[in-house]
């Protein structure tokens, strides 16, 4: 008697042709732009699949865990990092796509890879390389160029696409609804982590948040995912594209200007935000008069010398920024690390 399996073969044809059920706004893989290097498709996996795995096994993913999100090293074990961070940002995002079937894996991919690009201390590093380059620096554009050149993982042209404009202050906004779902994802997740961090460091009460968050939104946490996310929901389903019901729109608009307020631009965090600036500053000084200490890995580039060091400082955790810091010019002298 034949032996009969319990299991059923899913390979990628299978999953390509699944797509057809998805909305008629969703991105299907094997409609791709493609990637810069033409290479045969995996057996099993769709293009945005084999995209996101990648993406996961990459060195600038596992660097994550020791990038800070908000708070300059944080006393305790629950605040955010931009590895945390990265994973609530995925799962919004695929919870958006699956309940407007758009394409659960390209959301997934987008997201996981939207912040590698990040500096060691957060956004405070925006503003430090910034002045190094006439155009600025943008962590966006620097995670674009580790995929495509630094660890040369030949994504394909959506993730690059929704990894570049992931940030809701670049242009031209992204070409895919997965890639809105990000965008969205990525706020939502932000600022509804970033408040709880706030909250656990003392740095605000429940009270101190606006009366129209509060009221519109309930109380900082699961309430506040579960209120925004239903705002995108239920008005892109009417608008036929990814969008936020106008009025929590405003309430997420002001709860962001609070955040800058209160936290992100707080002036009892000016000083450690000086110090971090200064900090990523002597580091890039110093590699550019001393181009023979960096990484056999980034002089290997065609890239220009400033390029180059700001990849190899850029791509620092915090805790390596401060420990080649204190090799180079000695420790701090408060003794802090």
């Amino acid at each position: 008697m034949p032996c009969v399996s319990e299991l059923v073969r899913r390979d990628r044809l299978v999953r390509e042709a699944e797509e057809a059920h998805l909305a008629p706004a969703a991105m299907h893989s094997a409609a791709s732009r493609g990637r810069a290097r033409p290479e045969a498709p995996d057996a099993f996996r769709t293009a945005f699949e084999r995209d996101r795995d990648r993406i996961l096994h990459s060195k600038a993913f596992r660097r994550l865990k020791h990038k800070t999100q908000v708070f300059l090293d944080p006393e305790g074990d629950h605040f955010v990092t931009r590895l945390t961070h990265t994973l609530q940002v995925m799962q919004i995002a695929r919870a958006l796509a699956a309940a407007l079937s758009l394409n659960e894996p390209l959301a997934e991919a987008i997201a996981l890879g939207h912040d590698v690009g990040h500096s060691p201390f957060g956004h405070t590093g925006e503003e430090a390389l910034s002045p190094y380059f006439e155009e600025g620096w943008h962590h966006a554009a620097q995670s674009v160029r580790i995929f495509e050149t630094l660890e040369a993982l030949n994504l394909t042209w959506e993730v690059r696409d929704g990894i570049r404009a992931h940030s809701w202050a670049i242009e031209p906004p992204p070409a895919t609804e997965e890639a809105l779902c990000v965008r969205f994802a990525d706020r939502i997740a932000y600022l509804t982590h970033d408040a709880l961090d706030a909250l656990r460091a003392g740095a605000l009460r429940p009270a101190d948040f606006p009366v129209p968050v509060r009221a519109r939104f309930g109380e900082p946490g699961r309430a506040w995912i579960d209120e925004m996310i239903s705002g995108v929901i239920e008005e892109s389903l009417r608008q036929g594209t990814v969008t936020m019901d106008p009025a929590a729109l405003e309430t997420m608009h002001g709860l962001r200007e609070f955040m800058f307020q209160r936290v992100y631009l707080d002036e009892a965090t000016a000083e450690q935000r000086r110090e971090a600036i200064g900090l990523i500053r002597d580091l890039v000084d110093w590699h550019l008069d001393h181009p023979a200490e960096l990484p056999a890995s980034y002089r290997e580039d065609e890239a220009a010398l400033v390029v180059q060091v700001v990849d190899y400082v850029a791509g620092m955790t915090d805790r390596f920024a401060v420990t080649t810091h204190e090799r180079l010019f000695g420790p701090r002298p408060d003794g802090r690390r």
